[in-house]
């Protein structure tokens, strides 16, 4: 019994070491990330007109890609710029965020399609929750109303993009990324409406966007008049009945942050569907950076998408905080794979390199030859927040 329990004792402490030893391994690739990012975005403010957002980066033409305020990233530089000074605090990544921060709001009142959530929570949301500054947290009030607007209550969700040649009255996955906007409005003083738009746009993606396998539909094309459904499809994706990549991550994201704040067992029900989904599939790379699609033809030549790395990381890393034993453990290591991975020479640019971005290959849409195997926004952002929620929750 004496030696059964010394050697038990024995396996505790080496655990233990062994538990330390890893935290201490991520402690340190955090870090250097973080003070990587804060000189690589030095790099890329260096290159971005005032007045602009940078969006992608072409290397053979050593050409920065930029946009106005109104494209649906505008909001990952400056969040990110906010991120990256929560870490290190550094003066200039400030510097850089408040000037970003004054060309962006003026979209806060934009109502052209449901990417509110994506250009002013990500980065006037950000901003307001690392200085409590009460001028951003209008700037996100007046957002969320502007979102709502486009709640159409014959579908029971908010509508995506306008209609057009291609779709009638399109709902796109991506769309669940937005509601948290309305919910923390809704939580923090806001019109209570917001919440209810949230919910019963969640229970209408649910029912329409997600096929037996827990995978999902890119867009439901509804009928404004009936409510009905006109057709599932893709835009971005292989074909209507693939997995896109980032669409599935998408999916992942936006169920997890509904139950944070409702805590509705169907929603976080359905986040550990398309978890599972996602780490039991069979052409998810080792590394866990998803293909561009899971479905697409060419695996395992197929592109790899940064982004769907970084947003599924960040996910994880928070569907962890709401479950226990091995599921918490295998989530908790899936994103340290991922991190592992996008902080290695596979995927993060060396400094200087890559017009500033942090990481090398995603995707935007293959189907529209844009943005392929290039660096985008969305992925440095996505990857600074997974960054961001491990030091907070698991150091």
């Amino acid at each position: 019994m004496r030696k059964f329990n010394f050697v038990l004792f024995f396996l505790m402490v080496a655990g233990a070491a062994l538990a330390q030893s890893d935290k201490q391994a991520m402690q340190q690739l955090i870090d250097e990330d973080m003070q990587f990012a804060a000189q690589q975005y030095k790099v890329l403010a260096g290159k971005v007109p005032a007045t602009e957002m940078p969006r992608s980066y072409i290397a053979a033409k050593d050409s920065l890609v930029t946009s106005n305020t109104k494209w649906w990233c505008s909001g990952f530089y400056p969040g990110t710029l906010w991120l990256i000074y929560g870490h290190t605090k550094d003066a200039a990544t400030k510097e850089e965020a408040l000037k970003r921060l004054a060309i962006l709001e003026k979209e806060k009142t934009y109502t052209g399609n449901h990417d509110l959530g994506f250009m002013m929570y990500c980065s006037f949301g950000t901003a307001y929750d690392i200085t409590k500054d009460p001028a951003y947290k209008e700037v996100v009030f007046t957002a969320a109303r502007s979102l709502s607007t486009r709640y159409r209550p014959s579908i029971k969700a908010i509508q995506s993009w306008d209609s057009s040649k291609n779709f009638k009255c399109p709902v796109i996955i991506d769309n669940m990324m937005n509601l948290e906007l309305l919910e923390w409005v809704s939580k923090n003083g806001g019109d209570k409406k917001y919440h209810e738009i949230a919910v019963t746009h969640s229970n209408t993606t649910l029912q329409n966007h997600f096929r037996a396998d827990n995978s999902s539909y890119h867009v439901v094309d509804y009928n404004l008049a009936t409510g009905g459904v006109w057709g599932k499809k893709t835009h971005q994706g292989f074909a209507d009945e693939s997995a896109w990549g980032r669409g599935q991550v998408w999916g992942l994201y936006g169920y997890t942050v509904m139950y944070r704040f409702t805590k509705d067992g169907a929603y976080l029900n359905q986040a550990n569907k398309i978890a599972a989904y996602l780490l039991n599939h069979p052409n998810m790379p080792a590394d866990k950076i998803p293909y561009w699609d899971f479905d697409a033809p060419d695996i395992p030549r197929a592109k790899r998408d940064a982004s769907a790395g970084a947003i599924m990381a960040s996910a994880l890393l928070e569907l962890a905080q709401y479950t226990k034993g091995k599921q918490r453990t295998d989530y908790i290591s899936a994103s340290e794979t991922i991190l592992k991975a996008l902080s290695s020479p596979a995927y993060r640019a060396p400094l200087g390199s890559n017009g500033g971005f942090l990481l090398l290959h995603s995707v935007g849409s293959l189907p529209h030859q844009s943005e392929v195997d290039q660096p985008l926004t969305y992925a440095d952002y996505y990857f600074i927040e997974a960054l961001s929620r491990y030091k907070k929750w698991y150091l």
